[in-house]
């Protein structure tokens, strides 16, 4: 692909993910544009087409890996189906930017890497967090070494349980492992995972116990577990999606020999800094309107020649190992 070339999409699977966060970006950032949306029920693809003033749309996505003119996919549907359309957007010599989880399980992930490696092509994954300003803030803050050596991790998820848990037959695919991986916990630890990666290395060991404590869902819906990263410091966290509502938490805390700095994953976007030489500082970010766009925006300039995406198969790779020990897969 020449740098000077535009980006040509086609999406793969416009459901909610598409509305806001992430295909608005696809045809906002410069050198960008969707040609092709698909999704298998007509009367709803037709109509995100035309709310989205995409020119085309389908219900097979065959038309979308055989249109010559689309250089670029993004896989937006549910994990059960990302390896198989990944290894079809190879194939066919496409850049793919696939949503996260990257895949059912670090197996299949290790089976995109290959194929993409194989085509020379460079596999993309939406782990969007490693991008924006309050997650940019906190790796700086350790760069600098404001908190000195880290020490510990500890992670905190707890959740009450959704309305659509409570209904019989629900169409919720997120608390089905056949089609999420697992529960909740493959939803939405996977970001947390992925960004501590992303701040902190990779971690080179991990153990847990997921269990199943509600019987709302087949899925786990409580798990702990511990870990380390390959540069020493140890982490720690816990995970529950039935929890009453006044006991909901959502915080992430890194302790340093010098200082701590603490910050949620999803609630907000505030970062909270401490240190033992008297620094007590909040900081306050404004999130994109659409909150893919800083990556998306960073992965069209590394494809272009500009720039570099920070989200790619391999470190998504990761995540979904640290999952799978943790699960006991």
């Amino acid at each position: 692909m020449e740098k000077s070339e535009n980006l040509i999409w086609g999406i793969i699977g416009v459901g909610d993910v598409c509305e806001k966060k992430s295909a608005p970006a696809l045809y906002k950032v410069p050198h960008s544009k969707v040609k092709t949306v698909m999704r298998r029920n007509e009367e709803k693809v037709k109509d995100y087409a035309q709310r989205h003033n995409i020119p085309h749309y389908t219900t097979s996505a065959d038309d979308i890996l055989s249109d010559p003119e689309i250089n670029a996919v993004y896989i937006a549907t549910p994990p059960a189906s990302h390896a198989a359309y990944a290894k079809l957007c190879a194939a066919a010599g496409k850049i793919t930017y696939v949503e996260k989880p990257m895949a059912l399980s670090f197996k299949e992930c290790e089976e995109m890497n290959k194929v993409f490696k194989e085509a020379d092509l460079t596999l993309y994954v939406a782990y969007y967090r490693r991008a924006l300003p309050n997650f940019l803030k906190v790796k700086s803050i350790l760069e600098e070494g404001t908190i000195g050596e880290v020490r510990m991790v500890q992670v905190q998820l707890y959740q009450k349980p959704k309305q659509v848990d409570f209904e019989s037959g629900a169409d919720n695919w997120r608390v089905q492992p056949e089609v999420a991986g697992g529960g909740y916990f493959h939803d939405l630890a996977s970001h947390q995972f992925d960004i501590l990666d992303f701040l902190l290395g990779p971690i080179k060991e991990a153990r847990g116990i997921a269990v199943n404590q509600a019987k709302l869902y087949t899925a786990e819906d409580a798990v702990t577990a511990h870990w380390i990263f390959e540069n020493g410091a140890l982490g720690s966290g816990n995970w529950c999606f039935t929890t009453a509502e006044m006991a909901e938490k959502d915080l992430i805390t890194i302790v340093g020999n010098k200082g701590k700095v603490s910050f949620a994953t999803f609630a907000n976007s505030e970062v909270f800094l401490e240190t033992d030489s008297g620094t007590s500082q909040r900081f306050n970010f404004e999130m994109p309107e659409h909150i893919q766009y800083p990556l998306i925006e960073s992965m069209v300039a590394e494809v272009l020649g500009n720039g570099k995406c920070a989200s790619t198969g391999d470190s998504a790779a990761r995540t979904n190992q640290v999952l799978d020990w943790i699960c006991q897969k």
